[in-house]
C-alpha cells in the first residue's frame, strides 16, 4: 500500500475498540496488505492473528480464535470463509464482534459477507469500512469521477465520508462487475467455440 493515512487511521480505530476488549476482524484483498497491517500493529505493541489463506493447517484454529475478548484477526477474502465465528464469554454483553474493511472489494457481495461475519444468529456486533480515493477500486474503475473527487479532497487530512464518496464507489464497484460479467461471457463463447470447431465425432 503507498497510501499512508488510511492505514494509519485503520490502526488507531483497531486501538480504540481494542480497549474496549471487543474481538476485531480486519479484512484485506491481498495477502500484501495483510501483512502489511499486521507489521503496523506490532510496531504499535498490538497482537494480532493473520488469516489470509497461507497459513492453510491454522484457518480452523484462528477462526474458532477470532471471537475471544481482545482477538485481533486480520483476514483475506479467501481465508475462512464459511466459517462461523463464535463470541467468547463476555464479548456479547461488549458489542460483539467488530468488522473493518479495510478495502472495497470489485464485488460487492465479498464486502457483504465480510460485514456479515458480525451479528450472526443474533449476536451483536458491528462493522465499518476505511477505504481510501486512492484504493485500486477507485482508481482503475471511477474514471474521471474518481480522479475529480481526489482533486477535490486532496487538502484534507481529516476523515472525508459523504453522499459522493459512498456513490463513487458504488459506481466503481459496478463497472467492476460489469467488467467480469463481460469477461465471463467472453470465455464461455471461446469455450463453446473450442468444443465446437476441435471436437470430433464418428468412427474412421
Amino acid at each position: 500500500p503507498t497510501w499512508p493515512a488510511p492505514w494509519a487511521r485503520m490502526v488507531a480505530e483497531i486501538h480504540r475498540v481494542h480497549q474496549q476488549g471487543r474481538p476485531i476482524l480486519v479484512g484485506t484483498r491481498s495477502v500484501r496488505s495483510s501483512e502489511h497491517l499486521s507489521r503496523m500493529l506490532a510496531a504499535e505493541g498490538l497482537s494480532c492473528q493473520v488469516l489470509n489463506a497461507v497459513r492453510h493447517k491454522e484457518e480452523a484454529q484462528i477462526v474458532a480464535g477470532a471471537g475471544q475478548p481482545g482477538q485481533i484477526t486480520i483476514a483475506t477474502n479467501m481465508a475462512g470463509r464459511g466459517t462461523d465465528i463464535k463470541l467468547g464469554r463476555g464479548v456479547a454483553d461488549l458489542g460483539g464482534l467488530h468488522v473493518i474493511a479495510a478495502e472495497r472489494n470489485e464485488s460487492s457481495r465479498i464486502d457483504r459477507q465480510l460485514y456479515g461475519r458480525c451479528g450472526r444468529q443474533g449476536d451483536p456486533g458491528s462493522s465499518q469500512a476505511i477505504v481510501s480515493l486512492e484504493d485500486e477500486l477507485v482508481t482503475r474503475y471511477a474514471g474521471p469521477a474518481g480522479r475529480g473527487l481526489r482533486a477535490r479532497y486532496a487538502a484534507r487530512v481529516d476523515d472525508v465520508a459523504s453522499p459522493l464518496t459512498s456513490s463513487l464507489f458504488r459506481l466503481a464497484q459496478r463497472r467492476a462487475q460489469r467488467i467480469a460479467y463481460r469477461q465471463r461471457r467472453a470465455v464461455m463463447r471461446t469455450d463453446y467455440w473450442l468444443d465446437e470447431h476441435l471436437s470430433f465425432a464418428g468412427r474412421e
